[in-house]
């Protein structure tokens, strides 16, 4: 197959056109805003907003920073129809690095820490209000491939105790932090597009949850499709508080069924789409998915970051993917956050500019510049592209990172 090869720096450029489009057969999973690996997401990413925020009003830059080992260990819960309450605590593993100083200024670690999970608990799982342990296993150790010799201090030394503003290599040149790489791909097919938009209707704060305010927003989804049909499993948790008998659980549930044919209907062009929730009921002996919180969490369940949604929302493993977990990554040079977010974008914008399926993967070499990768794969369905015009939209997205992490700071923009 002929390719398009462009070095710039250390940068090698590859472009691949007339490349096969995506299979036709769609195999994909979307965790819902309740599910334990997504509230570990958004906590971490959380954390690392806040933290930047933080040091760059204090310090001017953002301070050397990783939750992205963030984890969440389920509690114990009991449900009755009607009431339910906690028995034991959910326990939150903060378990990351940060600078806690510039300088002589100290920051408050522990305490911006502590206050963001409560705060994200009350908005995300109200009823776990007094049942939280936060576990803070944050450490300032340096990088490995500080060598101590009689002569000057080296620079990994400090990284997470800078003396200053002037320590922070990255206000000079903001290098690639790790070997790592970053996947994108455009455009979605429609049930990629159906399948989030029907998990967040349910999980995430909107009329269906306003009206139903039973559905809880562990939600989890399934799905396989071709052109031709599609065939979905879904877990829909209920809220106990708001379930009064397993004859409510079951209208619930039809609720529920009726909502994802409605809007099948709307989004997919009319294709026999078959729904099976909560496969794992058995309602003569009342084991039901009916939970206290809305969250497997409550009970057992774990989440740990990077184990859910890809940057997109999906997880789609017929489609490219990689197994980073983006965030809680420090927002100014980690490349398993933006490699990510750029390659998504770029695989967009490439679409736009062909008309045709794009796919784009950012390979970073540990300490070469960020913006000029050590390896960038563009592959296009697209026989005869105009090789300036893709060329121009690379040079343009590698040229955007610090605008990418201002974005970043300054948006909610959700990475999963």
């Amino acid at each position: 197959m002929r390719h398009h090869k462009l070095q710039i720096d250390q940068s090698i450029i590859v472009v691949e056109p007339g490349r096969p489009a995506a299979d036709e057969v769609t195999i994909l999973e979307r965790k819902g805003m309740g599910h334990p690996d997504t509230l570990a997401d958004h906590l971490a990413e959380r954390l690392s907003r806040v933290y930047s925020r933080y040091t760059l009003d204090a310090f001017g830059a953002v301070l050397h920073h990783n939750f992205d080992k963030l984890a969440l260990l389920g509690g114990a819960c009991e449900v009755r129809y009607g009431s339910g309450r906690m028995l034991a605590p959910v326990r939150v593993l903060v378990n990351g690095r940060t600078a806690r100083s510039c300088g002589d200024q100290a920051i408050p670690v522990e305490d911006l820490v502590t206050e963001t999970v409560r705060a994200f608990f009350a908005e995300r799982l109200p009823e776990l209000d007094g049942h939280l342990s936060v576990e803070l296993n944050i450490t300032g150790n340096p990088s490995p491939g500080a060598v101590i010799t009689d002569g000057a201090v080296a620079d990994r030394t400090v990284w997470f105790a800078p003396r200053s503003l002037d320590d922070l290599r990255e206000r000079r040149t903001r290098l690639a932090n790790d070997t790592s790489l970053g996947t994108g791909w455009a455009p979605e097919n429609r049930f990629e597009s159906f399948a989030r938009e029907l998990v967040d209707r349910l999980a995430a704060p909107g009329d269906f949850t306003r009206e139903n305010t039973w559905c809880g927003s562990d939600i989890k989804l399934m799905g396989y499709a071709t052109a031709d049909e599609a065939d979905v499993v879904m877990c829909v948790p209920q809220k106990s508080a708001h379930v009064p008998s397993r004859t409510a659980y079951v209208a619930n549930r039809e609720k529920v069924l009726a909502e994802c044919h409605r809007l099948a209907a709307e989004r997919l062009g009319g294709i026999p789409v078959r729904f099976r929730i909560n496969v794992r009921d058995i309602l003569e002996r009342d084991e039901l998915y009916l939970t206290y919180t809305g969250s497997s969490i409550e009970s057992g369940d774990e989440g740990v970051v990077g184990r859910g949604n890809r940057v997109n929302g999906l997880i789609t493993p017929l489609r490219p993917m990689n197994m980073e977990g983006a965030n809680g990554k420090n927002p100014v040079y980690h490349v398993g956050k933006l490699y990510n977010v750029a390659a998504r974008r770029l695989a967009r914008r490439l679409h736009e500019e062909t008309g045709d399926y794009a796919e784009v993967h950012l390979i970073s070499a540990t300490g070469q510049r960020l913006d000029r990768p050590w390896r960038v794969l563009v592959r296009l369905a697209a026989p005869d592209p105009q090789m300036d015009k893709v060329h121009a939209l690379v040079f343009e997205t590698l040229d955007g990172f610090p605008a990418l992490t201002d974005e970043i700071l300054t948006t909610e923009l959700l990475l999963s």
